[in-house]
């Protein structure tokens, strides 16, 4: 057989093998779409909100209203430590965030035998000007938390977001039971349930 030839069938196996993955993907991709509908369709409910996700920025998911944060930095030596004790002194109290009027919810976790920390929030609005909010509002409780973060350069520094932007993982997933309520419509509408629910005690006192 010529190479010419040799090279012909080469080639035409290559072409074949290349469809036969091709269309392998294509069959489990078919497959697990026909699972996840019909996991949804069996234990899923429509509740009339729309639950697709867009982008928060230039990194994050955002839901509705609300979007994600998800931030994994090492830690200096001895940082889990320090940072330990400031939530332990804090009490798992961290109430000057709420001066950050968007912010839903922020965690800690160590990982990695304490050389690195998770850090995720859910927050209304979109990236910058949460940022933004950190460094205006709550300067100085960012600083005593984060400072125990290797290459910190501080909340106020011009290179804090590129820092964010360098350890921030995009979510792969993420679902907002209400997409479209912000955090002070939550609060507002808890104002209003609580005053409805007092005026009805008191009618019946």
């Amino acid at each position: 057989m010529s190479n010419s030839a040799k090279n012909k069938r080469k080639h035409i196996i290559d072409n074949s093998e290349d469809l036969k993955d091709k269309i392998t993907e294509s069959i489990d991709d078919f497959k697990l779409r026909a699972e996840l509908l019909v996991a949804n369709l069996k234990e899923g409910g429509d509740d009339g909100y729309d639950h697709s996700t867009s982008t928060a920025g230039e990194k994050g998911l955002k839901s509705g209203k609300v979007s994600e944060l998800t931030v994994i930095a090492p830690l200096k030596e001895g940082g889990a430590e320090r940072l330990r004790k400031v939530l332990e002194i804090a009490g798992g109290n961290l109430e000057g965030a709420t001066r950050v009027g968007t912010l839903h919810d922020l965690r800690f976790v160590f990982l990695d035998d304490d050389t690195r920390v998770l850090f995720c929030t859910a927050y209304d609005g979109d990236w910058d000007p949460y940022i933004d909010d950190f460094a205006t509002k709550i300067p100085e409780l960012m600083d005593i938390l984060f400072g125990s973060v290797k290459g910190w350069p501080g909340i106020k520094d011009p290179s804090v977001k590129q820092f964010i932007l360098d350890h921030q993982i995009t979510a792969a997933g993420w679902y907002v039971g209400v997409p479209h309520l912000t955090i002070q419509d939550i609060r507002r509408q808890d104002r209003i349930v609580k005053g409805i629910n007092k005026a009805l005690d008191e009618a019946q006192s």
